[in-house]
């Protein structure tokens, strides 16, 4: 298979001048000739400059959502997912309509209902993706990073449950608004865990968000992962990782499309193959590498019952893809930490036109 990724000097040749313009000019429209890609963006893309606008003035917010779709077609991009909150029909006018005169899709992100008393909120926020015609909206039923977030395999239980439940009271709501709910895998289930979680929670309207990365936290297979998932996809965060193995573990980071050790070829292929129509989004997250402390007791106190294999097939999967440089965002100063944002965006999204045909 031809190796489509890309050295660190092509990558940074090919940032091209509109991005550079858009960290001097962000409200600069595109030009009619920009390239385009089908490739979306999703919000936590953009969060660098996001903070940057708002330290500037407190009521410029990049994640108001047409302000951020706008923003996704100046870049380039194809349509967006974000949260948008309840609109009134003003909103969802002046929404619907940018983004059916410039072909954009749009997606949504929601919080799941926490209780019944919760439901109000999240039928209100469903039936504003419903009227501004989102092709599916994004959720999480477990909050943070299974191996930091949880000490014991029981108190991660009770969150996966309530989890569960979240989905259940969900349920009736979405197949009223007939709006496709996408849960992403986000370091929380294990892939066996999530499987068996969509046939306990069986809906049309009730699938996947596929991250293509985060199931290498947990030690899954990339592919396996990818392609157990297809079938239940609604959206897809589409990313590659860069991988080093560390003292207590390895360290993962968002890299740019292209520069990482994922196949995205074969990604893209399979998830397409499984949902010809699907929608994807890139989720690059500018920060540095997280730390996987896959070799400390902390890590296993919630997967008792993974074997030992799962460890040194994920280990040995690390030590074959050794990146050789991982991105170092913490000790720049926000204007260069926003430029190197910017760059990561611009290059995904040129990866994704010349090599994934989107």
């Amino acid at each position: 298979m031809m190796d489509h990724r890309l050295s660190r000097r092509q990558a940074l040749a090919g940032m091209t001048g509109a991005a550079a313009a858009s960290l001097t000019m962000p409200g600069t429209a595109p030009s009619q000739d920009m390239p385009r890609s089908s490739l979306g963006l999703v919000i936590y893309s953009c969060g660098l400059r996001r903070r940057a606008q708002l330290m500037r003035n407190p009521k410029d917010d990049l994640f108001e959502p047409l302000t951020f779709l706008r923003h996704c077609h100046q870049r380039g991009a194809g349509g967006m997912q974000a949260a948008l909150g309840t609109l009134d029909r003003g909103q969802v006018k002046a929404l619907r309509s940018y983004a059916e005169r410039r072909g954009l899709f749009i997606e949504g992100i929601v919080n799941p209902p926490q209780d019944e008393a919760d439901l109000p909120r999240f039928e209100a926020e469903i039936r504003t993706a419903a009227d501004v015609g989102a092709l599916a909206v994004r959720t999480v039923i477990i909050p943070g990073r299974r191996y930091e977030q949880f000490k014991t395999l029981a108190e991660f239980r009770v969150s996966a449950a309530r989890g569960q439940r979240m989905l259940e009271l969900a349920r009736p709501i979405v197949e009223k608004h007939r709006v496709r709910l996408a849960v992403e895998n986000h370091k929380d289930q294990r892939l066996d865990e999530r499987l068996a979680l969509y046939e306990r929670v069986k809906s049309e309207y009730i699938g996947a968000c596929v991250d293509t990365g985060n199931n290498v936290a947990l030690l899954d297979d990339p592919y396996e992962t990818i392609e157990a998932l297809a079938p239940y996809a609604f959206t897809v965060h589409l990313k590659d990782q860069a991988v080093r193995e560390c003292d207590d573990g390895f360290l993962l980071g968002d890299i740019p499309l292209g520069q990482g050790c994922f196949d995205l070829p074969r990604m893209v292929g399979t998830l397409r193959k499984a949902k010809p129509n699907i929608r994807l989004v890139l989720e690059v997250i500018t920060r540095d590498a997280l730390r996987v402390p896959c070799l400390t007791e902390a890590y296993w106190a919630t997967m008792p019952q993974v074997p030992a294999r799962e460890l040194a097939r994920g280990l040995s999967w690390v030590r074959r893809h050794p990146a050789s440089q991982l991105q170092q965002v913490s000790a720049l100063p926000l204007d260069k930490q926003v430029a190197l944002e910017d760059t990561n965006i611009t290059q995904s999204l040129a990866y994704a036109r010349e090599h994934l045909k989107l």
